[in-house]
């Protein structure tokens, strides 16, 4: 990974643009979508964007230790900006570390294309419902096994009908526990199914070989433990475990 893609919360303060013409006004609307307090480079911020290329801009910004994007520059840059795709609150964002937007612009479109305008109305439903669904599910593994299983179902982003109340009115989705094999057939995670992806995604820890693949594992939640052994024990923690079998 080139670099850690983050969300900044921008509004209301300062960000510097230098710049004037096609480029620096499309990076002036971006911002002002994002809330920013535009400023020019006297001005004191953490981020700048250099929208004309002026590398010794750039080089003053930085010595004063500013984060800085310059344009078309990815060699200057401490941070790129990406093709992102807005169903508010709902962010995605493409990058390339700078090396074509071209192409972050095309698997934009495409994404746009799957992505229902409906999909920030379920992120906000969602949240308005975190109590009952802590009053329903108390744990935390319970919790996220249950939406899990609803947002492969009836609260599909894609294809569900997104109807959070009359989920959690019928929802008596059991937790999701135990110990479910896979059997990778090759290195290549675009090998996975869809269910065994889902699965990887789900699952509270992976037992796997010491050889298991890192772009398999890669494919697991951050916070699902790792676990490399040559089975895995005859008595398991509570929660859905997977045992990767390697090709």
């Amino acid at each position: 990974m080139h670099s850690l893609p983050i969300f900044v919360a921008l509004k209301g303060r300062p960000v510097i643009l230098i710049g004037a013409g096609p480029a620096a006004d499309a990076k002036r609307r971006l911002l002002e979508r994002a809330g920013a307090d535009i400023v020019d480079e006297s001005a004191t911020a953490a981020l700048a964007i250099v929208a004309d290329g002026d590398e010794a801009a750039a080089a003053r910004l930085r010595a004063r230790g500013v984060l800085i994007n310059v344009t078309d520059r990815p060699d200057l840059c401490d941070f790129t900006l990406p093709a992102i795709v807005d169903r508010d609150p709902v962010l995605i964002a493409i990058g390339t570390g700078g090396t074509s937007a071209g192409l972050a612009k095309v698997l934009r479109q495409r994404i746009e294309a799957l992505l229902p305008a409906t999909l920030g109305k379920l992120a906000t439903a969602l949240y308005a419902a975190q109590p009952r669904i802590r009053d329903r599910w108390p744990q935390a593994d319970d919790r996220r096994h249950a939406i899990d299983a609803a947002l492969a179902g009836p609260l599909d982003p894609i294809h569900g009908k997104g109807d959070v109340d009359a989920w959690l009115d019928a929802s008596k989705t059991p937790a999701e526990t135990g110990l479910i094999r896979l059997h990778l057939r090759s290195d290549d995670p675009d090998d996975l199914t869809l269910r065994e992806a889902r699965l990887l995604g789900r699952a509270d820890r992976i037992y796997h070989r010491p050889e298991a693949p890192a772009a398999i594992l890669n494919r697991a939640r951050a916070d699902a433990e790792r676990i490399a052994c040559a089975a895995p024990p005859d008595a398991l923690p509570p929660g859905l475990s997977i045992d990767l079998e390697t090709a």
